[in-house]
């Protein structure tokens, strides 16, 4: 576990973007932070109670978004959000070059410790706000978010094309160059 007192910064960027954000009021300074590794320096601190319904709506407040089904919420994801926690993901704005070609399928069984959509849709959110207006993620590229599977056994993926936010689905065994999970410390 590595010392929150380094990321203490970091904390309260996430706290003010909350705020500013979503009109939360948080108090991280006793969120237990996961062990660092080498080349994930991106801190995502998510807060309890944000469903991919409310998250997508947020989104969409903020710039184009499209959706492949009304009720995100019907997606299953390893991470549950009823309670706070943080993960750690690599600084990049596309996804993961480490995983292109790999199936959701084939991370799971190379132990691949994925995005889950939430996660994917609160830093998409927090990426367009800490930086100047209209930058985003995967603009050449595909998240998919192998942390995540919908109802039907699909694998969520996130992009940004044709001047929007794009959430649509795969096979779990789809792989691609432009398909990439992106992978976590948690």
């Amino acid at each position: 576990m590595p010392e929150k007192g380094k990321y203490s910064k970091l904390i309260a960027e996430w706290q003010r973007f909350y705020k500013e954000v979503f009109g939360i009021k948080a108090d991280f300074s006793k969120i237990v932070l996961p062990g660092k590794r080498k080349g994930f320096n991106w801190l995502l601190i998510m807060a309890a109670g944000l469903t991919a319904n409310r998250l997508f709506d947020k989104c969409k407040e903020h710039f184009t978004s499209w959706k492949y089904r009304d009720d995100l919420n019907t997606v299953i994801s390893v991470r549950k959000t009823d309670k706070t926690y943080a993960i750690w993901l690599r600084d990049r704005i596309e996804a993961d070059k480490e995983n292109k070609n790999l199936s959701a399928k084939e991370c799971e069984k190379r132990g691949i410790n994925g995005i889950t959509l939430e996660e994917r849709l609160v830093m998409e959110l927090f990426y367009n706000w800490n930086r100047p207006a209209g930058k985003h993620l995967d603009i050449n590229n595909v998240t998919l978010c192998s942390g995540s599977c919908d109802s039907d056994g699909g694998v969520p993926g996130v992009g940004w094309g044709g001047g929007g936010l794009y959430i649509g689905c795969c096979d779990p065994g789809s792989a691609g160059d432009i398909l990439r999970a992106r992978s976590v410390v948690s």
